[in-house]
C-alpha cells in the first residue's frame, strides 16, 4: 500500500478523483465526561490515515457523534485494505467502554449501548458493498474482542433489515426515567431477540451495539417553542413516512433542555426529500398545532463537505 501523498497538483487531483473513502459514523452515549471524551479522540490520532472530519456533542441528549473518513487502499490483488479504519474505530470503542458506564449514563436521546451507532457509508469511489464487508469486519471485531452484543442492518445485515426495526424490536424509544429519559441498561440482561454477533448476555455497563452501512443519512434538528413533548411528537409523527407523511423521513420528538423539545429527523434519501422540505411541513403542521419553531440544523456536513474536509485535513489542499 502507498500512502505517500503526491506534491504535484495534478497528481493530487487525481489521487482525489480515483480515491475510495469511506465514512464511519460513531454515536457515543456521553458528552459531559471530558477525560473519557479526551481519550477516545486521542485513539483517533493514532493513524493520520483516518480522520475526524466533524464531532458533534450535544450535553441534552449526553451523547455525541464522531464523524470520521479514511482512504482505503488496495492489496497486491486489487482487494480493499481497511486496516486503518478498523483499528481506529476498535480503539475508540475500547477507549469509550474503559471510561463509560452505561449504569450511570442519564440523558434524554435514546441509546442501548455506550457505544450505540456505528454506521459506514461509502464516498467518492467506494461502493456500499465495500463499506458493509468493512462494518462486518468492525462488527466481529467488538462482538468477538469486547464480547458486547452486535445487531447489524441494512447492507451489513443478510436480509437487509432497517435500523428502525431492529431498534423497535428492542425498545429502543421508550424511555424509561420520568417519561422523557433514558437513565442506565432499559432490558434484561437476557435479550429479548439474538444478537447478529456476540453474546446474547449484556454487560450492564456496556449494553448493546447497533452496526450497519448505508448510503448517506442526514439528521435535521428542528427546535419547537413548546415544553409539550406529547405534541412535538405528534408533530413528529405527522410529519413522518411511518405516520403518512414524509417518504423516506423518519422523526421523533425528544426533549431538548429543562423547558425545551425539539423533532430529530433521519433524511434517508436527502436528495430526494431535503430540509427544506422537512422545515416547511413541521412548520405548516405546528401551526396547526398554535406552536412556533425554529430553524432547523443538521449535526453534520453533506457527503461532499465531508470529502472536502477528509481532503483538506489531510493536507492535500
Amino acid at each position: 500500500m502507498d500512502f505517500n501523498y503526491p506534491s504535484n497538483k495534478e497528481e493530487k487531483k487525481t489521487l482525489k478523483e480515483q480515491s475510495m473513502l469511506i465514512c464511519c459514523k460513531l454515536y457515543i452515549s456521553e458528552s459531559r465526561n471530558t477525560a473519557a471524551l479526551d481519550l477516545i479522540e486521542q485513539m483517533a490520532s493514532l493513524d493520520r490515515k483516518t480522520i475526524i472530519v466533524n464531532k458533534f456533542k450535544d450535553s441534552a441528549y449526553n451523547r455525541i457523534g464522531y464523524t470520521l473518513v479514511s482512504r482505503i487502499a488496495r492489496d497486491s490483488s486489487g482487494e480493499p485494505e481497511y486496516i486503518s479504519l478498523r483499528q481506529i474505530v476498535l480503539a475508540m470503542v475500547e477507549a469509550a467502554y474503559q471510561t463509560i458506564d452505561l449504569e450511570m449514563h442519564l440523558g434524554a436521546h435514546p441509546r442501548l449501548g455506550v457505544v450505540d451507532h456505528i454506521v459506514f457509508h461509502p464516498l467518492s469511489q467506494a461502493s456500499l458493498e465495500e463499506a458493509a464487508w468493512l462494518a462486518k469486519l468492525v462488527a466481529a471485531d467488538i462482538a468477538n474482542k469486547l464480547r458486547v452484543p452486535i445487531f447489524l442492518y441494512e447492507a451489513a445485515h443478510q436480509t437487509g433489515k432497517a435500523l428502525d426495526t431492529v431498534r423497535r424490536e428492542l425498545n429502543y424509544f421508550q424511555p424509561n426515567y420520568k417519561g422523557n429519559q433514558w437513565f442506565g441498561w432499559p432490558l434484561p440482561e437476557v435479550l429479548p431477540v439474538q444478537p447478529d454477533i456476540g453474546p446474547s448476555m449484556v454487560s450492564q455497563a456496556r449494553g448493546i451495539t447497533i452496526i450497519g452501512a448505508s448510503r448517506w443519512v442526514a439528521t435535521y434538528n428542528v427546535p419547537v417553542m413548546s415544553s409539550d413533548l406529547l405534541l412535538t411528537r405528534k408533530i413528529a409523527r405527522i410529519v413522518s413516512a411511518r405516520g403518512g407523511g414524509l417518504q423516506s423521513v423518519q422523526a421523533i420528538g425528544l426533549f431538548h433542555g429543562e423547558d425545551s423539545t425539539e423533532i430529530v429527523c433521519k433524511l434517508l434519501e436527502p436528495n430526494h426529500i431535503g430540509a427544506d422540505q422537512v422545515q416547511n411541513q413541521i412548520e405548516i403542521v405546528a401551526a396547526q398545532e398554535e406552536l412556533e419553531v425554529e430553524k432547523g440544523y443538521f449535526t453534520d456536513f453533506s457527503p461532499e463537505m465531508t470529502v472536502e474536509k477528509y481532503w483538506k485535513l489531510t493536507s492535500l489542499d
